[in-house]
């Protein structure tokens, strides 16, 4: 039992033992230290491992089963922690070279694993990079093909330039000869429309100078003359002498004034043979007003409508007096019929705003402008659009006929006026001459005379004859003229000014005469059927009547 325990007592190795070993070890060495030879005769000697001194103390004092007990332990920490410095009571633990080795192919499949995509990478790049190459082959030749037949093209363009400046001339030839030709034509269905007018009236004339000879039993040339005088001169609505002898030798003065609206009146226009004047307001509704019944005059409004979703820009009577068309800011046109309570018979729409309409003296026919730059003629049996006029560059403010005629005249923003052959839609005359936009125009009931106005209170007079150049000028500015009459002679201009005056102006000696009234901007103005009296309405309400 006891050489048992001998041999089991080297087995516990503990940290005290091992120091106390060390020390042991100690002066041994510094006794060699100090029997060393000369430096002369020094081997150098390579430093031991930590895991070899401790194998071999340990099998020099017997300790087997401990020296197998620490190579498990330090082989196993070393292989649970390939990839740490271990430290341990300050001493540096290095890994053996199998370790090592294991820990370098672990990162050397790392490394492999993390190329293999990149390459892959790397192959299609290459790939995309060849692809684009062959891209930008492709297109440098494609547009060094574009290049060289650009500029065989500008070359034709150059040269086809050269043949057109070699056309113009004739071109221009052309241009006035077919404008003259057009105008020619003008003139001539103006003399024959006011022909066949004069014997139409003239029948009636005879007609009603029989019933009444009939009537006075067959004497009295007397009383034949008075109606064959009322009808002379062009057929419109004059009244023969009272036409021929309409002065303006006293100066008007305001009569009364109607409250006509509470918002600004856009525009007035005159029944053909009554005396009632309708209104179109930003009210969104029309009205009709007495001016006159049995000698007295009166304000009374006689009927009203209302339909439209946005603001009135404009109205006009039917030739027979039965109708009102009415434009609006919601892009329709209105037609309504007194007959049936002054409801709306018609609807005619567009995409843009409408800003004035005008009949035909036969009635069957409407034309109206818009903002889109155009100006449409309805046929209002038929409901249909017949005519789409497109040659202004701005919005078309103003459209008329002219006096019992098939042409058409317009102005525009565009500093222009056109006039058009209805029956053929084309523009026969241009007038140019405003530097600013235009307004209004109208024409004369009689002769060939029209007037135009702008944005800076210019008043052109024109003769359809020669539209190259305005006949005479009349300033009225510096504030706007919105809208030109003239009186049934045409003697006589009436100008609505934005400074809140009513400019009269003698057509033959150009003098004008002011009527202050309003007390803001004056849009719309109209002759009575004798032309002694001026109508205005303004941005005010107010309907003021001038005799």
């Amino acid at each position: 039992m006891s050489v048992r325990r001998t041999e089991r007592a080297p087995e516990v190795f503990s940290e005290e033992a091992f120091e106390e070993m060390l020390m042991a070890a100690a002066p041994a060495t510094a006794v060699s230290r100090n029997l060393r030879p000369s430096k002369q005769q020094i081997v150098p000697k390579i430093p031991e491992a930590v895991d070899d001194f401790l194998r071999n103390v340990l099998q020099r004092a017997g300790l087997g089963r401990t020296m197998i007990s620490f190579e498990k332990e330090w082989y196993g920490s070393a292989q649970k922690l390939m990839t740490q410095t271990l430290w341990r009571a300050g001493v540096l633990l290095v890994p053996d070279a199998l370790t090592h080795r294991q820990l370098v192919q672990a990162q050397l499949d790392t490394v492999h694993r993390d190329t293999d995509p990149l390459r892959q990478e790397v192959l299609h790049a290459g790939e995309r990079l060849l692809r684009t190459q062959r891209e930008r082959d492709f297109y440098r030749l494609q547009y060094q093909r574009v290049a060289e037949h650009k500029s065989r093209l500008m070359e034709d363009l150059h040269q086809l330039k050269k043949h057109l400046q070699s056309y113009r001339p004739a071109l221009r030839r052309l241009e006035d000869t077919i404008q003259e030709a057009l105008r020619k034509k003008m003139l001539l269905s103006l003399k024959k429309d006011r022909v066949q007018n004069s014997k139409a009236l003239n029948q009636q004339d005879s007609q009603i100078k029989k019933e009444r000879s009939i009537k006075s039993g067959g004497t009295g040339p007397q009383d034949t003359e008075a109606p064959h005088s009322e009808h002379t001169g062009v057929p419109t609505c004059s009244r023969g002498p009272e036409t021929e002898h309409e002065t303006m030798e006293t100066p008007l003065s305001l009569s009364y004034s109607i409250r006509a609206h509470k918002l600004p009146i856009s525009c007035i226009h005159l029944h053909p043979r009554k005396l009632i004047v309708a209104s179109a307001s930003d009210d969104c509704s029309w009205r009709l007003w007495l001016l006159q019944a049995h000698g007295e005059k009166v304000g009374q409004m006689v009927l009203t409508g209302e339909g439209h979703s946005d603001w009135l820009s404009g109205c006009s009577f039917h030739p027979d007096g039965g109708k009102l068309a009415t434009t609006s800011g919601d892009s329709t046109v209105r037609l309504w019929d007194f007959s049936c309570g002054g409801g709306c018979v018609l609807t005619l729409s567009h995409s843009r705003p409408t800003w004035g309409c005008c009949f035909h003296s036969c009635g069957h026919f409407l034309a109206s402008c818009y903002a889109d730059r155009t100006a449409r003629l309805w046929d209002l049996s038929s409901q249909r659009c017949t005519l789409t006029l497109r040659r202004h560059t701005a919005s078309v403010n103003s459209v008329c006929f002219l006096p019992f005629s098939d042409l058409l005249l317009t102005c525009s923003a565009d500093k222009t006026l056109a006039l058009w052959d209805a029956r053929l839609g084309v523009c026969t005359a241009i007038f140019q001459g405003h530097q600013h936009p235009c307004n209004h125009s109208t024409c004369s009931m009689v002769g060939h005379t029209v007037a135009s106005c702008d944005s800076c209170g210019i008043i052109n007079l024109w003769d359809i004859r020669k539209p190259a150049v305005s006949m005479a000028t009349v300033d009225a500015g510096p504030r706007a003229a919105n809208q030109v009459a003239f009186s049934p002679s045409g003697r006589t201009l009436a100008v609505a000014c934005s400074d809140g005056l009513v400019r009269v102006v003698e057509v033959d000696s150009l003098v004008s005469s002011s009527l202050p009234g309003h007390r803001d901007s004056v849009q719309s103005v109209a002759f009575d059927h004798r032309g002694r009296a001026v109508l205005s309405a303004g941005s005010d309400g107010l309907i003021n009547v001038w005799a």
